[in-house]
């Protein structure tokens, strides 16, 4: 028997959300977090410095574009086309933009997640066992304004996710799985109404998870996906997937294996403790997929009878395949946020179609709880920046000092502007979202999404140099460079990949493995904490202690730098 929709939607609730206001607030949240600042550690240099030395590989090194490597290793994650794409920027770059031109392609990515997202909702939201109830005399949710209302709010959700700012503005292999993800998530959302452009999507995005390090991945979205739209029943004017459709999912799902299979990218990283990590795994997705989990539950819950005819509703199988997939991929190997990273889309799309659904008593609690925690957040935030700036209040520039005790705050006019603007944008929103308006199913996930956006905003300008400071390299590459000079080869010994990215991207020198000094190589950079394991050869190839060099917010992180042995004078023979 099937279950009645519990979608109950009238026209006037599916009114658009303005274009101009929802294009602003995407590119306020895309930009802040590339622009103007440095890479940060670790993951994010350590990409940086895989595409620097495939784009400006120095004299006498071996590069791989098959096998990028740093340090001499190779990259853990498999990832090639993320660095590909990097170093290809890089190549286009002047001198000392290498960052700013490497982010591009990224910056592309997120914008692709945002826009597969909104078009996701939007397929799923006008499949007939989405459709909201009919009215006895009409005036029902029309379903083109009923599907844009839900990607609206789909969009929203994401936007508002904690964990999808910080980890989506990071140059780093997830970005690009995250973005192949949701254009995979739109190939098969839109595969029964646009053929050819499902087809399409599905071949370059599925290809894309492979090279980009996640061929496991791709082929169990892809090939699950593909079988759930196969058993769905479509309205009249579309039919099921043929066998034209499962042949060439096939064929892609073969393409896949044989490219990671060419290039060497299976790995298997299941983590024996991570079996049991029921209670990290929870911690995780609460924090990392909130506000949007709660409206994900409820979601289900209420399309609860839908789920006995799962087959029958591709609304939730889609959506719910993703997320059972990389939730139980990030617990497999170590409940890692950034494969979480990927379930996001999913999760948000789940959110969105509990929007028609929401009583009125649980969409007021979710705005009141929304202004007040983003707006303590956007309180403290301007009165750290305050306490940095002037002193005042004591407290909080007594705890920016403790904790970096270098750092010279710097008025910046641009960022104070636009951290007033976004301020003054926020209680223009609260006011009028407290006042009389008419509903929009969408309503409640305008202030989570606009307080997220507003607090990343503030973060990334108001706080850009002390988070500079505090997560990049470069005061503590600075510190090296007073010690050694200007210098354009280092020799290094136990150093991490990370480190050893930030040696080239700040100090811009080449890094030669630890031998016996040379005319223009002659200082050795070595990390103090492997210092043991290599100290029997340092002496042995004629190398001194020269400094030691701690960086400025981290006290377990320091260089010891060793310079060439000076001979001691011969003593004198006596008669």
């Amino acid at each position: 028997m099937n279950h009645p929709t519990p979608a109950i939607v009238s026209q006037h609730a599916v009114r658009r959300l303005p274009r101009l206001a929802l294009l602003l607030l995407c590119v306020a949240y895309v930009l802040p977090g590339f622009w103007g600042r440095s890479p940060w550690k670790s993951q994010d240099v350590e990409a940086l410095g895989y595409m620097l030395q495939l784009a400006k590989p120095t004299t006498g090194d071996t590069v791989s574009w098959l096998k990028p490597m740093l340090l001499g290793q190779v990259d853990d994650n498999l990832a090639l086309l993320p660095h590909w794409l990097g170093a290809l920027a890089i190549k286009l770059a002047p001198t000392g933009w290498e960052a700013v031109f490497a982010q591009a392609p990224f910056v592309l990515m997120l914008t692709l997640t945002l826009m597969a997202t909104w078009y996701s909702v939007y397929a799923l939201a006008r499949h007939p066992a989405a459709q909201p109830v009919a009215f006895a005399f009409g005036g029902e949710a029309q379903p083109a304004d009923y599907a844009c209302a839900l990607a609206d709010g789909g969009l929203l959700a994401l936007l508002a996710c904690l964990g999808l700012a910080h980890r989506s503005h990071e140059t780093t292999p997830f970005l690009m799985q995250l973005a192949f993800g949701s254009l995979l998530f739109f190939g098969l959302t839109n595969l029964a109404r646009h053929r050819q452009l499902g087809r399409l999507a599905i071949a370059a995005s599925m290809l894309g998870l492979t090279l980009s390090g996640a061929p496991s991945l791709a082929l169990m979205l892809g090939a699950g996906g593909s079988v759930i739209c196969a058993l769905t029943p479509l309205d009249p004017a579309h039919r099921r997937l043929n066998m034209l459709d499962l042949g060439l999912v096939a064929l892609i799902c073969l393409l896949c294996i044989t490219t990671a299979g060419a290039l060497d990218l299976w790995r298997w990283r299941v983590v024996p403790h991570a079996l049991v990590d029921v209670h990290g795994m929870a911690q995780l997705i609460a924090w990392f997929t909130w506000p949007a989990w709660p409206l994900a539950i409820w979601s289900l819950w209420r399309w609860r009878g839908q789920l006995t005819h799962i087959d029958e509703n591709p609304h939730l199988a889609l959506p719910l395949w993703f997320v059972i997939v990389i939730v139980g991929a990030s617990w497999f190997t170590g409940t890692s946020d950034r494969v979480l990273l990927l379930a996001l889309p999913a999760i948000a799309t789940l959110a969105a179609f509990a929007l028609p659904t929401l009583k009125r008593s649980l969409s007021a609690l979710i705005d009141w709880f929304t202004l007040l925690f983003f707006s303590v957040c956007a309180l403290t935030i301007w009165v750290v920046w305050v306490a940095m700036q002037t002193g005042i209040p004591a407290q909080p520039a007594a705890n920016v000092k403790r904790l970096a005790p270098e750092f010279v705050p710097e008025f910046s006019a641009m960022a104070f502007t636009l951290a007033l603007i976004a301020t003054l944008a926020w209680a223009g929103l609260v006011k009028w979202r407290t006042g009389a308006h008419r509903a929009a199913i969408w309503k409640s996930l305008v202030l989570p999404a606009s307080g997220a956006v507003l607090c990343w905003l503030l973060l990334t300008t108001l706080w850009l140099p002390l988070l500079d400071y505090a997560r990049s390299y470069a005061p503590f590459m600075k510190k090296v460079s007073e010690v050694t000079g200007p210098v354009s080869c280092l020799q290094y010994a136990g150093i991490t990949k990370p480190q050893g990215a930030g040696l080239l991207y700040h100090a811009h020198v080449k890094l030669m493995p630890m031998q016996k000094p040379q005319p223009g190589c002659d200082w050795l950079i070595v990390d103090q904490q492997n210092l043991p394991l290599v100290s029997h050869n340092i002496e042995a190839l004629g190398w001194t202690e020269r400094a030691q060099v701690t960086r400025p917010t981290d006290r377990f992180e320091t260089f010891v730098i060793f310079g060439p042995a000076v001979p001691q004078p011969a003593s004198p023979i006596l008669r």
